[in-house]
């Protein structure tokens, strides 16, 4: 195959005179380049375009002079860098500051010298070259940034969708594993819906950020895992508990601890916490630890105000379901000894909050 035949510089001529013109023509056409000729400013102004390499304008022309022409070119952005070289009888310091202010990146004077003009322009056409490869190469860095980008944002997207589905999977196999739990100990695994919510609102309430508030709402549900392992015999007894049964009852917190521990899930992690310490009581008479105040972690003391809320005003298989009313009466003095203070205040601000998570998770 040929090879494609090598781009001619084009130049455009502008002057008023027809012989000058001519004799332009003639001269570039010499040099190797094309060229094409306007008689005036407004008629070179609609032949500018693309193909156009470089401008030999003369200065001295009726009505639009060199110097507006040259002002109009490079007020226009595609043609702000296109070489334009002034053809000028004139000498004077001032007429050429002039073109320079205009626009002119070089001058021809009348009479023109064929070497001296050839030099010029091919000086500047190499110069405007060089600029256009760098501006394509530029362009092309950019449009390969822009697609590489692109494809990157798609692969992130893609990465944020898996890791949602992922995330959402996690979730669903977390609450589904509690709700085998709870459906175990009670008539409705509802419980661990109230639950997961009411320690939410205390989180917020207490002002921890929302990417804590959502792991304790995502890890409460798992407070009782551990009585999956508890006899049914023991979880389900209608009456009261024999001391060694409920040695055997407690050990559903290490049993939960156990169950959750040591996974790369931050929600297993929280989970586990929460599992052993959610019966531990402020003043220090809660198991299975006996820790005390702020020994207790912070999830096991927001979950021992939610938990014990929701199991008084829940019926259990050995005990009805108590009012809100009683049930807030019952907890009031548990304020200081069974519940962090701050905590429980929290509790009661958010009460109307609490609520309405009761009522949208009602066990109807």
């Amino acid at each position: 195959m040929l090879e494609a035949e090598k781009k001619r510089e084009r130049i455009l001529i502008v002057d008023d005179e027809l012989i000058n013109r001519k004799v332009l023509e003639g001269l570039l056409k010499s040099f190797g380049l094309d060229c094409l000729s306007a008689e005036s400013g407004p008629a070179a102004l609609k032949m500018l375009d693309k193909s156009i390499d470089l401008v030999l304008l003369d200065i001295m022309m009726p009505g639009m002079d060199g110097f507006t022409v040259a002002r109009a070119i490079r007020e226009t952005p595609a043609y702000a860098d296109l070489p334009i070289v002034m053809v000028t009888a004139l000498s004077a310091k001032e007429d050429r500051l002039r073109a320079v202010e205009a626009g002119a990146n070089d001058f021809v004077a009348k009479p023109i010298d064929a070497t001296e003009l050839k030099v010029r322009m091919v000086s500047l056409l190499r110069m405007k070259k060089y600029y256009t490869e760098l501006k394509d190469y530029q362009q092309h860095l950019e449009d390969m940034v822009s697609e590489k980008t692109s494809a990157l944002r798609a692969a992130m997207a893609e990465l944020e969708h898996a890791r949602k589905a992922t995330l959402q999977a996690h979730m669903e196999t977390i609450h589904k594993l509690s709700a085998a739990a709870e459906y175990k100990d009670e008539d409705t695994a509802s419980h661990i819906m109230r639950m997961s919510r009411y320690c939410a609102v205390i989180a917020k309430g207490y002002g921890l950020d929302e990417e804590l508030q959502d792991l304790i709402l995502n890890s409460s549900p798992m407070h009782d895992i551990g009585k999956m392992g508890i006899p049914d015999a023991i979880l389900l007894k209608p009456g009261n508990l024999t001391e060694e049964e409920w040695v055997i009852m407690r050990r559903h917190t290490v049993m939960g601890e156990a169950i959750l521990r040591g996974g790369s899930s931050k929600y297993l992690e929280a989970g586990a916490e929460i599992a052993l310490s959610h019966h531990e009581k402020w003043d220090g008479s809660g198991y299975p630890n006996g820790l005390s105040a702020n020994a207790i972690p912070l999830f096991g003391r927001i979950c021992a105000v939610a938990d014990v809320f929701d199991a008084l005003t829940t019926r259990r298989p050995y005990k009805p379901a108590l009012s809100n009313e009683t049930a807030l009466e019952i907890m009031a003095p548990g304020r200081g000894r069974h519940f962090d203070p701050e905590l429980y205040d929290v509790f009661l601000a958010n009460y109307d909050i609490i609520l309405d998570v009761q009522r949208s998770y009602n066990d109807d």
